[in-house]
C-alpha cells in the first residue's frame, strides 16, 4: 500500500489559504453522524481558520466570513449552523448568453464591415455630385481593399460595379467609363519629389569653390 498522496490524487483546493488541511477537516466533519458533536468540530474548524488569517479580525463581520468560507469549501453540503444562524447559500451563477454574431453579407467580408456602413450611408443620401462622388471613392477603397486581401486575383472595376451594386440593393449605381485605381497605386511617392535640395547644396559648393579660387 502507497504511503505517497500525488497531486493527481488530490481533490482541487477550494480556497487554497486556508490549507488542505482545513479542507479535508471540513469533509471530515461532514462524516460526523452526531448532531451536537458535529456542531462542535465546525465551530473549532471556524476558531482555526481565524488563527490562520489573523488579519482578518479587523474586518467588520469577521466570523461570519469565516463561516461563509466554511460553507464554501464544503461546498454548501453540511449540516451544520453559524454562528449568526444565516445559512450561507452558494451564489447565483450568470447565465451565459451566445453573442449575436452578424452572419450577413459573408461573401463581402473581404471588403471589411465599414464599407458596409458607408454604402448604408451613401444609400440615404441624395442624388447629386456629392453622392456620386462619395460613392466614387467608395468604389476606389474596395479595389484596393480587395488587392490587399487578395494580391493573387486581379478584380476588375466591372466587379466593383457589380458588387456595389448587390451590396446597396441597387440603390447605388457606378457610372459607365468610371476608372477606380486612383488608391492604392503602390508607387513610391517620394520618386516624385522634387530634388531642390541636393541642387542648391551642390550649387551652393560649386559657388563656394569659385570663390576661394577668385580669393588665391
Amino acid at each position: 500500500m502507497s504511503v505517497f498522496e500525488y497531486n493527481s490524487q488530490r481533490s482541487d483546493l477550494i480556497i487554497p489559504e486556508y490549507g488542505r488541511h482545513v479542507q479535508k477537516m471540513i469533509d471530515f466533519t461532514k462524516t460526523i453522524e452526531d448532531k451536537e458533536k458535529r456542531q462542535n468540530t465546525a465551530e473549532a474548524i471556524i476558531e482555526l481558520m481565524g488563527q490562520m488569517v489573523p488579519q482578518g479580525k479587523q474586518v467588520e463581520d469577521h466570523k461570519d466570513k469565516l463561516w461563509k468560507h466554511f460553507f464554501r469549501i464544503a461546498n454548501y453540503d453540511i449540516d451544520v449552523v453559524p454562528s449568526n444562524e444565516t445559512m450561507p447559500t452558494p451564489p447565483v451563477q450568470p447565465s451565459l448568453e451566445t453573442l449575436p454574431y452578424s452572419q450577413s453579407r459573408l461573401e463581402y467580408r473581404h471588403y471589411g464591415k465599414y464599407v458596409m456602413r458607408m454604402i448604408a450611408k451613401a444609400s440615404e443620401m441624395e442624388d447629386g455630385e456629392m453622392k456620386d462622388g462619395y460613392v466614387l471613392i467608395i468604389a476606389g477603397y474596395m479595389k484596393m481593399a480587395y488587392r490587399n486581401w487578395n494580391r493573387e486575383h486581379a478584380i476588375s472595376d466591372e466587379n466593383i460595379r457589380s458588387d456595389i451594386k448587390m451590396m446597396s440593393g441597387g440603390k447605388l449605381i457606378l457610372p459607365e467609363g468610371a476608372h477606380l485605381d486612383f488608391l492604392g497605386s503602390g508607387k513610391d511617392q517620394s520618386q516624385n519629389i522634387p530634388r531642390h535640395h541636393d541642387r542648391k547644396r551642390r550649387g551652393g559648393q560649386k559657388n563656394r569653390n569659385s570663390y576661394k579660387r577668385k580669393k588665391r
